[in-house]
C-alpha cells in the first residue's frame, strides 16, 4: 500500500474511535462524499490495524501462557484516551504551576485550574494545547504574540500571564482564572431581556475593539469564549483565549477540521467566510466582525445563524459552501419560523412574551445582525466600536447606521426618543391654537397668548436643534467607523452638544486621538476637552483615560494655564466620588509640578492608589500594582519626599510584567530624585536607561524584535518628564547631601 496522505490518516484517526460499526459508515460517507477511492483507503487503513491489534491479542496470550510478560498487550481503548498529549495527572507541577483541578477539554486544548507558586501565589487557568507542530515554533510564535497581549488592559479581557511547554511537549498558556458561566447560560439562566443581553454584548465589543487597536485578532469568538462573572454583584463579560489562535496559526484546514468532526463543535457555526474559504485570503478584524454577529444572533435568537447540526451533517465541503453563500435568515424571522412550544420557551428565557419578542428583535437589530454577517467583509462594520455605536444607537431610540433612515423612520426615532418632549409641544401648540381662537373673541387674552407662542416656537426650535445634532453625531460616528477622520472632524465644527452621550463622547474621543497621533496637539486638545464635557455616561475607566489623553496634549502644546484649569477640574470631579482608577487621576494631575495646595487636595486619591496597590498586589494583579507604584512615585517626588519616590520607583521596577512607557518613567522619577538628593552618577545612570528605552522605541522596523509597547499618551507622558529630567540632569551638579 502507498503512504497514506494527511487527509487519509485524520479521517482513520477519527474513524478508529468509533466503536459502532454503522456509526463508523455514516461518519465515512458524510466525510468521504463521492470519493471512493477515498473511501477504500482510509477502509484498508481500519482493516489492517484490526488485523493488528488480533494478531497482539493472541501473541500475548501465547505469551503468557509462557510466563512472558508482553508490555502493552492488555492496552485498550480507555488506557489509549488517558495518554493522549495535552493530558496531564492533577498534582504535577508544570514550570511554576501545579495542576489542581481539570475544569474543561475542547477540541485544542484542556484547561486546568492551577496554582501558580511563585513570585506570587494566585490561582490560574492553565490550558496545555493539543497541536501536531512543533512546540518551539509555536512557543516562539506566542513568546511574540505576548508582547501584544500584555498591553491589553481591559475590565473584559482575561489576560495571559504566560507560556512555555511541558516535558511531554506540548504547548501551554497560563491566562487570568474566570470564575463564571458562558455568556449565553448566564443569559438563559438569569432571564435577561433583550436590553439587558444588548448590554452585555455591547461590553464585549469594547473589549474586541481594544484588542484589534493593539493588532490582536481574537479568531474564535464564540459564547464558550465569553465568561460572564458577578463582580460586586453586577455581570462582568471576560473575553478568554485571546492570541491563542494567532500564536498557533490555527487555521480552518482540513486537518483540523476533521479531528473534531466526529463531535458535535460549534466553532464552524462561528466562522466568518473567509475563515471558512481555506484559500490565501488574509484573515483581518472583520472575521472578529462576523463572529460577533452570529454571537449578537443567538443572544437575540438562541440559535446560531446556521445550525451546527447541519453544518457537521452537510459534509466539509457542503459546510464551507454554506458559510460562503447561504444568506441566513434575519433574526426576527428565524423567531417567527421556531415550533410555538420552541418560541414560548426561547421568549421565556428573554422575559418576553412570543409576539413581544419578535416585535423587539423585527427591524434595527434585524438590520444590526445582517450588516455584521454580510458575506463581504467590506460590506460589514469596519470596526467592533461601530457595530456597538449601532447597538447603543437602538438602545437609545436613535437611528442605526445600518439600515437607509429615511424621514418616516427618523422622525419614529425622535419621538419614542423625546416622547414627553413631544406630548409636551403638541400639549402647547394645542393650547396655542384655543388661545388663538379665544383672542378673536376676548382681546386682553393676547397677551397672555403671545408668550405661549413664543415659548413654544423657542420649544421646537431647540427640538430641531436636538435633532440636527444627533443627525450630525451619527454621521460622524458613521465617517469615524469607516476611518474618514477628516470628514469626521469637519462635521464636529458644526457639533454643539450640552448633555451626556456615549455617541458623542466616542466620536469626539476617536477624532482626539487621531489628531494626537499625527502630533496636531491644539486640535486634539480642544477634542478632548469637548469630550471630557460630555463623557459621564462612559463610567469611570473611559473617563479617567480621557484625562490620560488631555493632561498630555495640554502640555505638548504648551499652554499651562489650560493645563492647570484642567487638573483642578479633574481632581474635583473625582475627589468628590470613590474613584476606581486613582492611580490615573494623581498621576496626570502631576505631569507638572504642582503647588502645595493641589498636592495637598489629591492626598484622599492617593490613599486610595496606595490601598489599592496593595490589593491588587495580593491578587497578583501585578500588571495594575506596577503602574499605581509609578503613579505614587511621581506623587512623592512633586512633594519633595526624594527618598520614598525612590522606594516607589524601584518597587514599580521590581514587578515582573513589564511595560514600556512605565518602565521608562520609572526610571525618570529614579533620576530626578537621585539628582535632587545629590547622587549625580545614579542618577546619570537612570536617565540613560530611560533614554536607551525611547531609542528602541523608535528604530526602524526592521530592527524590532518585539511590537511596540504602550498606549500613545503613556508614551507622550514618559516623553514629558524625560524633557523634565534632561534639563535637570543638565544643570551643574549640587553637592550630596
Amino acid at each position: 500500500m502507498s503512504s497514506p496522505t494527511q487527509r487519509e490518516e485524520d479521517l482513520f484517526d477519527e474513524a478508529r474511535k468509533l466503536t459502532d460499526p454503522d456509526e463508523c459508515r455514516t461518519f465515512l460517507e458524510r466525510a468521504c462524499g463521492g470519493d471512493v477511492a477515498l473511501r477504500r483507503r482510509v477502509e484498508d487503513l481500519l482493516t489492517a490495524e484490526l488485523d493488528a491489534e488480533q494478531f497482539f491479542t493472541e501473541s500475548g496470550t501465547v505469551v503468557h501462557e509462557h510466563g512472558i510478560p508482553l508490555p502493552g498487550a492488555s492496552i485498550g481503548a480507555d488506557d489509549r484516551r488517558r495518554n493522549l498529549p495535552g493530558e496531564e495527572p492533577l498534582g504535577t507541577k508544570i514550570g511554576r504551576y501545579k495542576l489542581l483541578e481539570k475544569i474543561g477539554e475542547g477540541g485544542c486544548g484542556v484547561v486546568y485550574l492551577a496554582e501558580q507558586e511563585e513570585p506570587v501565589r494566585r490561582r490560574v487557568a492553565l490550558k496545555i494545547i493539543k497541536l501536531g507542530m512543533e512546540t518551539k515554533s509555536v512557543i516562539a510564535r506566542f513568546e511574540a504574540e505576548r508582547q501584544a497581549l500584555a498591553m491589553m488592559d481591559h475590565p473584559n479581557i482575561a489576560r495571559v500571564f504566560d507560556a512555555g511547554a511541558t516535558d511531554r511537549g506540548p504547548p501551554y498558556f497560563v491566562m487570568e482564572l474566570v470564575r463564571g458561566v458562558k455568556l449565553t447560560t448566564y443569559c438563559d439562566q438569569h432571564r435577561l431581556g433583550i436590553g439587558q443581553r444588548l448590554d452585555l454584548f455591547v461590553q464585549i465589543c469594547h473589549a474586541i475593539q481594544h484588542a484589534h487597536q493593539k493588532g490582536i485578532i481574537h479568531g474564535d469568538i464564540k459564547p464558550s469564549n465569553v465568561m460572564v462573572a458577578l463582580q460586586d454583584g453586577v455581570p462582568v463579560p471576560k473575553v478568554i483565549d485571546f492570541g491563542i489562535s494567532k500564536a498557533t496559526e490555527a487555521r480552518l484546514t482540513d486537518k483540523n477540521l476533521f479531528t473534531t468532526y466526529a463531535q458535535l463543535i460549534g466553532t464552524p457555526a462561528y466562522m466568518s467566510p473567509e475563515q471558512a474559504e481555506m484559500g490565501g485570503v488574509d484573515i483581518d478584524t472583520r472575521s472578529d466582525i462576523y463572529s460577533l454577529g452570529v454571537l449578537l444572533y443567538e443572544l437575540l435568537t438562541g440559535r446560531t445563524p446556521f445550525e451546527p447540526k447541519a453544518l457537521l451533517e452537510a459534509g466539509l465541503d457542503e459546510m464551507r459552501r454554506m458559510l460562503r453563500e447561504r444568506e441566513p435568515a434575519r433574526p426576527s424571522s428565524r423567531l417567527q419560523a421556531l415550533p410555538a412550544a420552541e418560541l414560548t420557551k426561547t421568549a421565556e428565557f428573554r422575559e418576553a412574551e412570543p409576539d413581544r419578542l419578535v416585535s423587539l428583535v423585527r427591524g434595527d437589530l434585524d438590520w444590526i445582525v445582517m450588516k455584521a454577517l454580510e458575506k463581504d467583509r467590506r460590506r460589514r462594520y469596519e470596526t467592533a466600536n461601530g457595530l456597538a455605536l449601532d447597538v447603543q444607537r437602538h438602545l437609545n431610540n436613535e437611528p442605526v447606521a445600518a439600515r437607509p433612515p429615511s424621514w418616516t423612520y427618523r422622525t419614529q426615532k425622535l419621538v419614542r426618543r423625546n416622547r414627553v418632549v413631544v406630548t409636551a409641544g403638541a400639549a402647547v401648540v394645542a393650547a396655542l391654537v384655543a388661545g388663538f381662537g379665544t383672542s378673536t373673541w376676548l382681546f386682553f387674552k393676547e397677551r397672555e397668548a403671545r408668550p405661549r407662542a413664543v415659548a413654544a416656537e423657542q420649544q421646537q426650535a431647540g427640538l430641531r436643534h436636538e435633532a440636527e445634532m444627533r443627525e450630525k453625531i451619527t454621521q460622524a460616528a458613521l465617517l469615524v467607523s469607516l476611518e474618514r477622520f477628516e470628514e469626521a472632524d469637519g462635521l464636529l465644527n458644526e457639533i454643539l452638544i450640552k448633555k451626556p452621550t456615549v455617541e458623542g463622547a466616542a466620536v469626539f474621543r476617536a477624532v482626539g486621538e487621531w489628531h494626537a497621533i499625527h502630533g496636531r496637539w491644539k486640535a486634539a486638545a480642544d477634542r478632548f476637552a469637548r469630550l471630557l464635557q460630555i463623557n459621564q455616561l462612559d463610567g469611570a475607566d473611559a473617563c479617567t483615560l480621557d484625562g490620560l489623553k488631555q493632561g498630555p496634549a495640554l502640555v505638548e502644546l504648551g499652554d499651562a494655564v489650560a493645563y492647570e484649569r484642567f487638573r483642578q477640574d479633574l481632581i474635583g470631579r473625582f475627589n468628590v466620588t470613590p474613584c476606581p482608577f486613582p492611580d490615573r487621576v494623581v498621576k496626570i494631575s502631576v505631569l507638572l509640578p504642582a503647588d502645595e495646595k493641589t498636592v495637598a487636595s489629591l492626598a484622599p486619591l492617593a490613599e486610595l492608589t496606595a490601598r489599592s496597590m496593595a490589593e491588587a498586589e495580593g491578587a497578583g494583579e501585578v500588571f495594575q500594582a506596577a503602574w499605581r507604584a509609578m503613579s505614587l512615585a511621581l506623587l512623592e517626588y512633586r512633594r519633595g519626599n526624594f527618598a520614598k519616590a525612590i522606594e516607589l520607583s524601584q518597587r514599580c521596577l521590581a514587578f515582573p510584567e513589564y511595560n514600556a512607557p512605565r518602565v521608562a518613567t520609572a526610571h525618570l522619577i529614579l533620576a530626578m530624585a537621585d539628582r535632587q538628593l545629590g547622587r549625580n552618577h545614579e542618577a546619570l545612570a537612570e536617565w540613560n536607561g530611560a533614554r536607551e528605552i525611547f531609542e528602541s522605541k523608535i528604530k526602524p522596523r526592521e530592527d524590532r524584535g518585539t511590537p511596540m509597547q504602550g498606549f500613545w499618551f503613556d508614551w507622550i507622558f514618559a516623553r514629558i518628564l524625560l524633557r523634565e529630567a534632561t534639563a535637570l540632569i543638565e544643570q551643574p551638579p549640587a553637592p550630596a547631601r
